[in-house]
This record gives structure tokens, C-alpha cells and sequence, in this order.
């Protein structure tokens, strides 16, 4: 344990970024979110060893106190992943709302449209038919694959 207290002391700043790079390759492979603070304020505490070459226990106390301090202004002004709106990743919750064409004709309300270029099985509100190329909207999605239009 000597020779790494030894290099702590004799290379501080060289020890400090390689806590960052610890910590920031932790938060890479999880993803959680609250290991980036730890790991700029490592690189903090790094620069700061570098200018004034404080010593081990206030190098600890400075990051403790930094990590803190950024963990609590990240968490505080950077808005969360999640806005409550639809998945970016779902491409269907993106069809409501968008112009839809009639691929065939509409019969007892059940039928065909183009939307962005795919074919989906779609469902006319309240029934009735649509004749092939009428302009529609998609206004919801009904288990699964299959589209809710009204006319437009």
C-alpha cells in the first residue's frame, strides 16, 4: 500500500483524472446518471491539485464537497430524460395526427391507407366507407398494427 500512497502523493493530478475516468466509464456502461457529477468533480479536484497542490485530505474534502455541490445544480437545471410525451422511439405514436390516403376502398368501416409510405390496416370512426385515395386522418391506434382514421 506504500507505493500507492506514494504515487497519490507524487502524482496527484495524474490520480485524480484517472478517478474521473473511472467514474465516467462506470456511468458510460450504466447509464444512470448520477456517477457523471462524481467524475467532473474528480476532473475539478484535478485541475485544482495541479494549481495548488493541497494535500491528500483537502483533495478528499474538495471532492466530497463537489460532488455534492455539482450533483445537487445537475439534478437541479438540467430538465429530466423523460417529458412525459410520446416515446421517440415508438414510430407508432408518431402516425397520430398525420394525412393518411385510402390504399383501397373502405367497407363496413374496415380498410387500407398509406401513412409515410407504409400500409396499414385501418378502422373509419363511426363506420361506413371511404372511397380508395380519399384523404384521411390517423387519430388513433387500436391494438397493435391497426390505424383509426376519420375523413378529412
Amino acid at each position: 500500500m506504500h507505493a500507492a500512497q506514494a504515487f497519490w502523493f507524487a502524482h496527484p493530478f495524474w490520480v485524480w483524472l484517472a478517478i474521473g475516468a473511472l467514474f465516467l466509464a462506470v456511468e458510460l456502461a450504466t447509464g444512470s446518471g448520477w456517477l457523471l457529477w462524481p467524475a467532473g468533480s474528480a476532473a475539478i479536484v484535478a485541475f485544482v491539485t495541479l494549481a495548488l497542490r493541497l494535500g491528500g485530505a483537502a483533495d478528499l474534502a474538495l471532492f466530497a464537497a463537489s460532488t455534492i455541490v455539482t450533483t445537487y445544480l445537475g439534478r437541479r437545471f438540467m430538465p429530466s430524460a423523460h417529458l412525459g410525451g410520446p416515446d421517440i422511439n415508438d414510430p407508432h405514436s408518431r402516425l397520430i395526427g398525420r394525412q393518411a390516403q385510402a390504399a383501397s376502398a373502405f367497407e363496413g368501416g374496415l380498410g387500407r391507407v398509406f401513412v409515410d409510405g407504409k400500409e396499414w390496416s385501418a378502422q373509419l370512426e363511426g363506420g361506413g366507407s371511404a372511397p380508395p385515395g380519399a384523404k384521411l386522418e390517423v387519430t388513433a391506434l387500436l391494438g397493435g398494427a391497426r390505424l383509426r382514421v376519420r375523413a378529412r
